[in-house]
This record gives structure tokens, C-alpha cells and sequence, in this order.
């Protein structure tokens, strides 16, 4: 009796949380396609994609462009993921390599603050944005002006 009990209880546990979703501000609905286009001159010239390198931490996973309802954004993989830390941000870069300490404000701009330090996230590139000015993507430390990996666009 209490067997049957147990597996009864097991089987709608384990269908309750199966079908629990994480919900978060920045989640899109998963209706919306994912529409990858000839963004910008650099992003068609790589495919809208390119793998994180290591900068001061080690930082892996792939970037992508992508467009979705006329907003661009900046599409962080599942395998994305770099350290732990504190103030750091999704930044565009002027340079292909961006070095590792001591980025000038005048090579960068912020896109937005890192949500998680790994996983699939997007962020929005701002419509007045033009890529052509910058050649990578990189997850930066923003107290301490460290480069915690970086993307090249440029391939």
C-alpha cells in the first residue's frame, strides 16, 4: 500500500516539475522564431557568430547576431559560461582582441550588465548601434577593467 502510495506521489512530482519553465525578465517566448540575417557588413562577413577566447578568465561558448521581430541582439549559447565577479558586463568592442586590462571608454560600449556567468542569455544591441565600428564582443569587469573573454567578429 505504502509502495503504490510512493509511486503515485513520484509520478505526479515528477510531472509537475517537468513541466515548470524558468521565467525570467529577459526570456523571450519560445514562439518567436530565430531569424539569423545579414545584420551588418561584419556580421555576414563570419556567419553572425565566433567563439569566446580566453582573456583574464577562462571564457568559452559562441556569440551570436541574430534579429528577432526588427530588434538585433547578442545571443550567448548553452555552452557560454567565464568567472564568477563583480560588475561585469556585455561590451562591443572596437578592437578584434581586445586586451586584457585597461580598455579606454572610447573603444567600448556597453550593452548591459551580465546576467549569469553561464548559459544561453541574449541581449539587446540598440537600434542606433552600428556594428561596423566594432570588431568583437567580450564579457568585461568593469570595477577592476579586466577582459574576462572575448569574441572576435572579424573571424
Amino acid at each position: 500500500m505504502k509502495f503504490n502510495s510512493f509511486a503515485i506521489l513520484s509520478m505526479v512530482v515528477t510531472v509537475s516539475l517537468g513541466s515548470i519553465k524558468e521565467v525570467t525578465a529577459y526570456q523571450t517566448p519560445p514562439s518567436i522564431p530565430v531569424a539569423q540575417t545579414a545584420i551588418t557588413q561584419v556580421a555576414a562577413a563570419v556567419g553572425q557568430s565566433a567563439f569566446f577566447r580566453r582573456g583574464e578568465h577562462a571564457t568559452k561558448g559562441k556569440v551570436s547576431i541574430v534579429t528577432r521581430n526588427n530588434t538585433r541582439y547578442l545571443q550567448f549559447d548553452r555552452n557560454f559560461s567565464t568567472s564568477s565577479g563583480p560588475d561585469v558586463y556585455v561590451i562591443l568592442h572596437r578592437s578584434a582582441a581586445p586586451q586584457i586590462y585597461g580598455l579606454k571608454r572610447k573603444d567600448y560600449v556597453l550593452i548591459g550588465r551580465l546576467r549569469r556567468f553561464n548559459g544561453s542569455q541574449s541581449y539587446v544591441i540598440p537600434r542606433n548601434l552600428q556594428l561596423s565600428g566594432y570588431r568583437s564582443v567580450a564579457v568585461w569587469c568593469r570595477k577592476f577593467n579586466a577582459t574576462f573573454g572575448y569574441a572576435s567578429l572579424g573571424g
